[in-house]
């Protein structure tokens, strides 16, 4: 007999302990390798743990809600199928009865889900789930129409087994009622600020949504980041015309050659980068009555979620890349922020932030720092302007593609002098962009 344990994983270097959220299992439960054990939060991202072993569940040593150090031992899994292992063996043997009743040749249909139509599918499926649906006959329309219980609506073990039961049951094609609304986990409330408290009358008509778990993480962080430091902003035009016009002669050769699109942002990094390298106390924290100097600048990228919230995944030493690495940085980032698939490393570590309100055809912001940065980018919309030039005939008015850039800065550390040379830097360097070589 032998067990293996499972741990609360490192998340982050920042991250020392987690929430059990929702557990998947129960003491006595068979479970397979990658079948999903519990789900974990934590004020960075939420993850579902997969399991790395087959075998039976011996013990668990967590609750939900409970707040588990990163190391700690959750659960125990049996690796074999020893009885003595097993505090709980009948409860195997009634979940075996329960599956026995109907004969599987009654669940076999004609339209079984191959291989091949489960990667072409949009939504993602555990290794176990589809092992499931292949064996019990599920179809891939019928897949597709579970109500998944999982994060992200993802479909569990649970909810294609009650699935494939009212399928048994006598119900052709269907189940014969809705899956089970499965109640949300009793997640502790992010901790508080203490601010004011505002009276607001609600009306007839009005409509009441519950903030999620991070969407509170978001207004507490926000929130306590406008009573830490003090916020001043600073704006600057930047005349972007040559960055525009090198961009637009070859995005085209440069995805077929490196295989990602050419936006801006990564040009925008590259010039912050080089900036926070001259203006090191930019690139800082506050700790109390200490100022510390990071050594490394890693610039964060604020990414908006296809359900509403907010990431700021982490580009790791963005003044040692070159333009091609940080559009790539850029581009999964983007994607996998806006699918939630961001892992707790990805969002570590940041120095340094850039929020993008053009992307919104926005003009100009005044963005929050992220703590415990001490300083924000907000980069606007690039638009046609008239502008006036000096030509060696007298001046003439021409069009030029021209943006705003405002940053909001920690007034405790970082002064309107170095806060203006700073963003005037960044501007300088873009207008003064020069193409790069082998690109």
């Amino acid at each position: 007999m032998s067990d293996f344990n499972v741990l609360i994983p490192k998340l982050g270097e920042s991250i020392q302990e987690a929430t059990i959220t929702k557990l998947f299992v129960k003491q006595g439960d068979t479970v397979t390798e990658d079948e999903i054990l519990f789900e974990i939060a934590t004020d960075k991202v939420d993850s579902e743990i997969p399991s790395p072993v087959a075998g039976i569940i011996k013990e668990i040593r967590c609750a939900e809600n409970d707040l588990i150090p990163v190391g700690q031992i959750v659960i125990v899994i049996a690796l074999d199928n020893d009885e003595n292992s097993i505090p709980e063996p009948g409860v195997i043997e009634e979940k075996e009865d329960i599956r026995e009743p109907e004969p599987v040749v009654e669940i076999k249909t004609p339209q079984i889900i191959t291989k091949e139509e489960l990667k072409n599918t949009g939504r993602f499926y555990s290794p176990l789930v589809k092992s499931i649906a292949s064996k019990e006959g599920v179809t891939l329309s019928e897949l597709d129409s579970i109500t998944g219980s999982g994060l992200g609506g993802r479909v569990q073990k649970s909810d294609i087994l009650y699935f494939v039961e009212q399928r048994q049951g006598g119900v052709k094609g269907a189940p014969s009622q809705p899956a089970p609304a499965v109640k949300a986990p009793n997640i502790p409330a992010a901790p508080q600020v203490e601010r004011p408290k505002v009276s607001v009358s609600i009306g007839a008509e009005d409509t009441i949504l519950k903030m999620d778990r991070i969407r509170k993480l978001i207004a507490n962080h926000m929130v306590m980041s406008k009573q830490v430091s003090p916020h001043v902003t600073t704006v600057v035009e930047a005349d972007v015309t040559n960055i525009v016009l090198w961009r637009n002669a070859v995005k085209n050769d440069f995805e077929k050659k490196h295989g990602e699109k050419l936006t801006f942002m990564p040009l925008f990094v590259e010039a912050t980068a080089k900036a926070l390298a001259e203006f090191r106390q930019v690139n800082a924290s506050v700790d109390e009555d200490n100022i510390i100097l990071r050594k490394h600048i890693n610039v964060a990228i604020a990414v908006a979620t296809n359900d509403g919230n907010l990431v700021v995944p982490v580009i790791k030493d963005a003044d040692s890349k070159n333009l091609v690495g940080l559009a790539r940085e850029v581009n999964n980032f983007g994607k996998a922020g806006r699918e939630n698939k961001l892992g707790p490393d990805d969002l570590q570590g940041g120095t340094f932030t850039i929020t993008n309100f053009g992307s919104f055809g926005g003009l100009i912001g005044t963005p929050i720092i992220n703590q415990p940065q001490v300083a924000i980018l907000a980069v606007g919309i690039i638009e046609k302007k008239p502008a006036v030039m000096e030509t060696p005939t007298g001046d003439a008015i021409v069009v030029r593609h021209k943006m705003f850039l405002s940053l909001s800065y920690d007034h405790r550390v970082v002064d309107g002098m170095l806060g203006g040379k700073f963003l005037r830097r960044i501007a300088d360097l873009l207008e003064q962009f020069e193409q790069p070589q082998n690109i």
